[in-house]
């Protein structure tokens, strides 16, 4: 699950002209330089793959990658993918509310986005409209009415990016359409956060800030699970905060590494984590993430 806001691109081309300094005769025009492609990739490796502060991979490393395009107009769509195991582990594991005696794969998660992304305000202050689809390849779920059945989500968003000197950051208000991850009657959660990043114009080190709230919509009556949760709301299970502190390094020629403590305070009930790994620890614990990436 990928926030749109580290892969969406401005891209601007501009020509570059030189002179020759004390030349005899009439300085000519350089070639104009290469227009900076439309298209961009990126590669990363993380030691646990956190989204909205909760662990897709069970605690475990990660490799992600994806494209970009971004057109002079605003237009951008791209596609970014990871490897998980938070689906395969809730149906594979005796007891969880969603194990069916049969083995399940779900080793990827495909995001595809698209939107516009315009300086509506002025300089340094883009806005984003955009779609974003979350896409599970899934083998071996049963066919079912019950949502739970069905991880992929559809989300629309609406962002605003600011730049004051040397902060940068972002706020954003994501809006989903569909039941979110799998959550039974959960259409209409929603999820705004804030992103704050302070270039120190030290050693290519930049401090980063985020906190967001995830709130889950819709109540769980009418499914399996509501014998162990009798009549509560989603939101009451499975609403929570999450947040990161962090650093961020750029080594040059597209290459980064970042060091982060995240966590939530996603909530227990009857002594029990709403949001829970296969061998009973909290997927929202606080913990620590390092990072790796190329951008191409």
């Amino acid at each position: 699950m990928k926030t749109i806001q580290k892969t969406a691109i401005a891209l601007a081309a501009s020509g570059l002209f030189a002179t020759a300094a004390f030349a005899q005769s009439a300085p000519a025009a350089a070639p104009e330089a290469p227009e900076a492609s439309p298209i961009t990739a990126n590669v990363t490796v993380v030691n646990d793959y956190r989204y909205r502060g909760l662990s897709q991979s069970n605690f475990k490393p990660a490799i992600q990658g994806g494209f970009d395009y971004a057109h002079e107009s605003g237009f951008y769509i791209g596609n970014w993918n990871s490897s998980i195991s938070w689906i395969a582990d809730g149906y594979n594991t005796p007891g969880a509310i969603a194990f069916t005696n049969k083995t399940v794969s779900a080793p990827i998660e495909m995001d595809f986005y698209a939107g516009i992304k315009k300086e509506l305000i002025g300089a340094g202050f883009a806005s984003d409209f955009g779609v974003l689809q979350y896409y599970y390849p899934t083998s071996g779920i049963p066919n079912s009415n019950n949502a739970l059945a069905n991880p992929n989500t559809t989300e629309l968003y609406v962002a605003q990016n600011f730049t004051f000197g040397p902060v940068t950051g972002f706020v954003k208000f994501s809006y989903a359409v569909t039941p979110i991850f799998g959550t039974v009657n959960s259409s209409g959660s929603y999820y705004p956060d804030l992103t704050l990043n302070y270039d120190t114009g030290i050693w290519g080190l930049s401090l980063n800030g985020h906190v967001g709230y995830q709130y889950i919509a819709g109540n769980q009556n009418g499914v399996s699970s509501s014998a162990t949760y009798p009549n509560l709301s989603n939101s009451t299970l499975y609403s929570y905060t999450d947040w990161k502190l962090g650093v961020t390094k750029d080594f040059g020629g597209g290459l980064s590494a970042a060091v982060a403590y995240v966590g939530t305070n996603a909530a227990t009930y009857n002594g029990s984590y709403a949001y829970v790994s296969p061998s009973g620890k909290n997927l929202g614990q606080a913990g620590g993430l390092i990072s790796l990436t190329k951008t191409f």
